[in-house]
């Protein structure tokens, strides 16, 4: 198979002790493409220099994370903007709103969201949208904000049919990561009634391992089991989920190149 991981931290401190070893098991596993979505100010170092070790695998974004919107938000942006101007990125990511840990910044956050997007619209670029507990405020913002422009992925998708459909409507992709293996993930009662152009793979490592893994720490590796996951909901073949959805990530992602 051939895969693209749409979404992993894989400049993590987490693998700072066998990242050579993980990306030799990225590459024997088939993945064409690992692209990373930055988190804060902080992350972009770690990120650039995975980039520059491993140039035939590891794709960056920039962005900032809704849980590193604090009172200098605005700072860190302006940083980012500045990178943004520099050289080119993948995407606008990983961006969006979160209610699950803290919701003292949430106004900051949709004014972060809302900035980053325009970004995106001016650099013709994706996003990539994170939305732990706040899938419906993020879609209206997305809503808003969509002129006919906008593409991106909803990272992490574990909402309803009615969303994942209103997302799908506003013209973007479901990246489908490690809940879809989760017995009580509640994606069986979604995956089997959309169609696969719709959707990308991630893992979202080092977070949200699949089963067997669930608990441990997460990696593009295990990749292939989301392929086949997807595939048993869709009764079609990995091969086939891992075929259309590597086309799907690279038109999702069409304006960068290796």
């Amino acid at each position: 198979m051939n895969l693209i991981e749409t979404h992993a931290h894989i400049y993590s401190s987490k693998f700072d002790s066998d990242r050579d070893e993980v990306m030799d098991q990225i590459r024997e596993a088939g993945i064409e493409r690992v692209y990373m979505p930055n988190v804060d100010v902080e992350t972009i170092d770690a990120m650039l220099a995975c980039e520059e070790k491993y140039p035939d695998l590891c794709i960056p974004m920039m962005g900032l994370h809704p849980c590193d919107v604090k009172e200098d938000f605005q700072t860190q942006l302006y940083v980012m903007e500045e990178w943004l101007e520099k050289r080119p990125f993948a995407a606008v990511g990983e961006i969006g709103l979160d209610l699950y840990w803290d919701k003292t910044f949430f106004e900051q956050q949709k004014e972060a969201l809302k900035i980053q997007v325009d970004w995106a619209k001016k650099k013709k670029l994706p996003v990539v949208i994170h939305c732990r507990e706040s899938m419906d405020e993020t879609i209206e913002l997305i809503r808003h904000e969509q002129d006919g422009s906008l593409t991106g992925v909803f990272h992490c998708f574990t909402g309803t049919l009615q969303q994942a459909q209103d997302i799908i409507e506003l013209g973007f992709f479901l990246g489908i990561g490690g809940v879809s293996t989760f017995k009580n993930g509640g994606l069986d009662q979604v995956i089997p009634h959309l169609d696969l152009g719709n959707l990308v793979l991630e893992t979202d490592s080092p977070y949200l391992a699949p089963v067997p893994y669930r608990g441990k720490r997460n990696s593009p590796v295990y990749l292939p089991i989301i392929a086949e996951r997807i595939g048993d909901f869709l009764a079609i073949s990995k091969e086939e989920v891992a075929k259309k959805t590597k086309e799907n990530a690279l038109n999702l992602f069409r304006e960068f190149e290796l």
